[in-house]
């Protein structure tokens, strides 16, 4: 058939023919038998490989000026010259890439020193040519330059005891449209699994702020109707304040659950999620088994549904370790050795910092609260709780306020300097006090402003007497309501006597006119009538 007829597929395999590449152990085993001085036929039977290969083989031996019986090259020679003669056609065979990278054995030690196993893998697959692939390359450096290192071991943990330890931490479940406030909302889970029986509670929060967590630790215990020994947790701000395996500093908060509950915080290493295995692995099980493909209408009904789960799905699955399944391995072992529940509800409360402003209060959560004016500037703790708000300066306690439902503003006015004090509230017992201090006959002129039967009624009158002394001196404001006694005693009085000249206040009224010495009909004569 000419060329020109033969269909474009068949081409195709011919090329592939032509061009088929050739494994170097094969070729080898070939070469080797065929300089023993056994034919082709014989070969082709041998190795079930076709006699036209074997000749192709053959062939280019002896183009190369090899002959059959000659001086007999050992395997590994034979393996640096197969590549010679098959240029870009010999390649080792998968499994075979030990042999091939022994070879270079030297210059991977010396590459190492400098660069990891993936950079020096891919410079001697670009430049040096081999074709051992990237988990060949570092099992053969394991085995033979490197072994094991140490960060490669895993180290497989003792069983827990049954009761003993919890794993706790967040998860993203994924976004949820919530129709109430018509807008898309990021859904987290908090997640706790027991670690001996595998027990699993979720519930479903929209935020993740040390009310929420501490929440759904009470819930967690609820559900498993006990409280483990041990709990195990990240290092998330809602727990753990400054991370350290030595001395973490745990929120208050989550501290005061701890005690409640007779258990033990153990905060893990950051970035070691093989501190806690069971739950980082629950994670995705969660993700798929419960959010995945559902749909909630609230809040509520996403709880519920996990608590459901929780009881069933997850409940039913075969433990893995153990025989039974998580649930009947939690009842039958686990449950009777969790701690009991605490006789007490736990009282959630809110821990914050805040910095007590000039007018002595602190802001938390939108409520202001005040404090003793001495603790100004200061940086205090308050613990809000349902039903009080204490005020802690270190470990002392400064304040304490009851709580009443919608309200913001929380002042004791004991909290604030007497004078400040006295000065807001303008009282009549305040106002008689500081009357008294201003002089004898300002205490008499406000005594008897408020000794009616309706004292209220001049309250302010007493008030604005009072705060005369803030522009005149107290010697004269005593003075002004000595002669104000002798008239109606007001305060307008008061305000006239002391706005008359010093002058014109002490010397007598006279007049400059003349005396009509010789009577009204002198005074009158010549006068037209």
């Amino acid at each position: 058939m000419p060329q020109h007829d033969v269909p474009e597929q068949q081409l195709h395999r011919r090329e592939q023919v032509a061009g088929r590449r050739f494994d170097v152990a094969d070729v080898v085993d070939v070469l080797q038998h065929w300089q023993a001085g056994r034919s082709d036929r014989q070969l082709s039977r041998s190795f079930g490989m076709g006699r036209n290969r074997v000749a192709r083989i053959t062939s280019a031996a002896e183009t190369a000026g090899l002959t059959p019986g000659g001086a007999p090259l050992a395997r590994q020679e034979w393996e640096q010259r197969v590549p010679e003669l098959f240029r870009g056609r010999a390649v080792p065979r998968p499994g075979d890439g030990q042999d091939e990278l022994s070879h270079v054995h030297d210059s991977i030690v010396a590459g190492l020193t400098a660069s990891t196993v993936t950079t020096v893998w891919q410079r001697m697959h670009d430049e040096a040519g081999i074709h051992a692939s990237l988990s060949t390359f570092r099992r053969y450096v394991r085995q033979n330059i490197r072994m094991v290192r140490p960060e490669d071991v895993t180290v497989r943990k003792e069983v827990t005891p049954p009761g003993e330890v919890a794993e706790v931490d967040y998860g993203r479940l994924g976004r949820w449209f919530d129709a109430l406030d018509d807008r898309w909302r990021t859904v987290q889970a908090f997640v706790m699994t027991l670690a001996y029986s595998r027990m699993v509670f979720v519930q479903p929060v929209l935020s993740c702020d040390q009310s929420s967590w501490v929440a759904a630790h009470v819930a967690a215990f609820a559900f498993f109707g006990g409280v483990p020994a041990q709990i195990r947790l990240d290092n998330l701000k809602t727990g753990v304040l400054r991370a350290d395996i030595y001395d973490p500093q745990l929120n208050r908060a989550y501290a005061e659950l701890a005690v409640h509950s007779g258990t033990l915080l153990d905060p893990c290493r950051a970035g070691k999620p093989k501190d806690k295995p069971r739950v980082e692995r629950n994670m995705p099980y969660v993700r798929d088994s419960f959010w995945s493909g559902r749909d909630f209408d609230r809040v509520r009904a996403m709880q519920d549904g996990a608590i459901r789960w929780c009881g069933g799905t997850a409940a039913h699955r075969p433990h893995g370790d153990l025989p039974g399944t998580v649930g009947e391995i939690f009842r039958r072992l686990e449950h009777p050795a969790l701690r009991p529940l605490p006789a007490d509800p736990f009282e959630i409360a809110h821990w914050a910092t805040a910095t007590v402003h000039p007018d002595c209060r602190v802001q938390v959560q939108r409520r202001f609260y005040s404090v003793p004016w001495t603790n100004v500037g200061k940086r205090v703790h308050v613990r809000v709780g349902e039903k009080l708000a204490h005020v802690y300066d270190g470990g002392t306690l400064i304040k304490t306020h009851l709580l009443r439902p919608g309200e913001r503003h929380y002042l004791d006015l004991a909290d604030y300097p007497e004078q400040k004090v006295a000065f807001l509230q303008r009282t009549p017992a305040w106002c008689r006090r500081r009357a008294a201090e201003l002089g004898p006959a300002v205490q008499a002129l406000v005594d008897e402003l408020l000794a009616g039967p309706h004292p209220l009624a001049c309250l302010r009158q007493a008030q604005g007497i009072v705060r005369l002394a803030d522009v005149h001196p107290a010697a004269e404001l005593d003075a002004a309501c000595a002669r104000a006694l002798v008239a109606d005693g007001s305060l307008r009085t008061v305000r006239n006597i002391l706005a008359l000249p010093r002058s014109a206040e002490e010397t007598p009224h006279s007049s400059s006119a003349g005396a009509f010495l010789h009577g009204q009909q002198v005074l009158l004569t010549g006068t037209p009538s």
